[in-house]
């Protein structure tokens, strides 16, 4: 099962007030795959979705449709008896033979606003898997039903965006913290919980890659330098010129040889004087100069 079904899956074994159940109703006909005085229908893959959206047409007209089976799967729903429609039309605000545009309306509960999104989610919600991406979004089947969700959405601190994907509008939640608050509220807390925890771990996996990323610039910039530096040494050696340099940058390019996979800081430590990691960058860019055929200077008072 995928994790859009398993939030719905949490949100169909919900008990509900009479009225939430009236607002879950309602959402789930409005969001059906369609709502009109012609004919009311659902398709989805969830099997409690589809006896949610029977059980909202019972609720509305004291009838209980049939559900079928498409060859693909998915459950079905499509009344159109004319009695049935006239009851549940009736509860929706409107007639068959006097058609207005189906709303919203205000719903003064938190406990009502929690039942509708359900309702809503149920009909035509789909939330990703949290290990893959943050999406959530609704299939919307008018363009003021889309306006009206994100106005219900932003009521309760969610903030969602509309767009239209084949002519479709399609209500949509980004942020992993506006999915987690609708997840909760709409009561599918287990699944949320296991979005924080999917959250957690992209946090921490991705806080060790960075670590990761930077220690091995790190190193790769470590060894580029002491590869430098061996091959300003063997120039010098090579060359006849090693002997010349101050004692103090002969010791140190002699540590370098003996010691060629060693990071400067270790260098400063086998060392065992007063030197810092800079004094001892600054001794290897003498070596480095001296190699390049600049005679490396004679150590001044006070020079590292």
């Amino acid at each position: 099962m995928s994790f859009s079904s398993d939030v719905k899956t949490e949100l169909t074994d919900i008990a509900c007030a009479a009225c939430c159940e009236t607002q879950l109703s309602r959402a789930l006909l409005l969001f059906g795959r369609a709502c009109s005085g012609v004919s009311l229908s659902l398709l989805t893959e969830h099997a409690g979705a589809a006896a949610a959206y029977a059980k909202a047409v019972a609720l509305f007209s004291g009838v209980t449709p049939e559900i079928s089976r498409s060859e693909s799967g998915n459950y079905k729903i499509q009344v159109e008896d004319p009695d049935v429609l006239d009851a549940v039309m009736g509860e929706l605000g409107e007639t068959r033979n006097e058609k207005r545009q189906l709303c919203i309306g205000r719903i003064d509960r938190e406990c009502c606003v929690a039942a509708f999104l359900r309702g809503a989610f149920l009909a035509a919600g789909t939330v990703t898997n949290p290990d893959v991406e943050y999406h959530l979004e609704f299939s919307c089947p008018s363009t003021h039903l889309a306006k009206e969700l994100i106005a219900l959405l932003e009521q309760t601190g969610i903030e969602a965006k509309c767009t239209k994907r084949g002519g479709v509008n399609i209500v949509y939640i980004k942020k992993s913290e506006s999915i987690e608050t609708l997840l909760t509220l709409m009561g599918a807390t287990e699944n949320s919980l296991l979005l924080m925890g999917a959250k957690m771990y992209k946090d921490v996996r991705n806080t060790v890659n960075r670590r990761v990323n930077f220690e091995n610039a790190n190193i790769a910039r470590s060894a580029a330098a002491a590869r430098r530096q061996t091959e300003a040494i063997e120039t010098l050696r090579r060359t006849g010129k090693f002997d010349e340099l101050p004692p103090e940058l002969r010791e140190l390019a002699a540590l370098r040889l003996e010691n060629p996979e060693s990071s400067t800081a270790e260098l400063v430590e086998m060392l065992g004087d007063a030197l810092t990691v800079s004094g001892v960058n600054h001794r290897f860019g003498r070596i480095i100069k001296a190699a390049a055929g600049n005679p490396a200077e004679p150590k001044k008072e006070g020079d590292a």
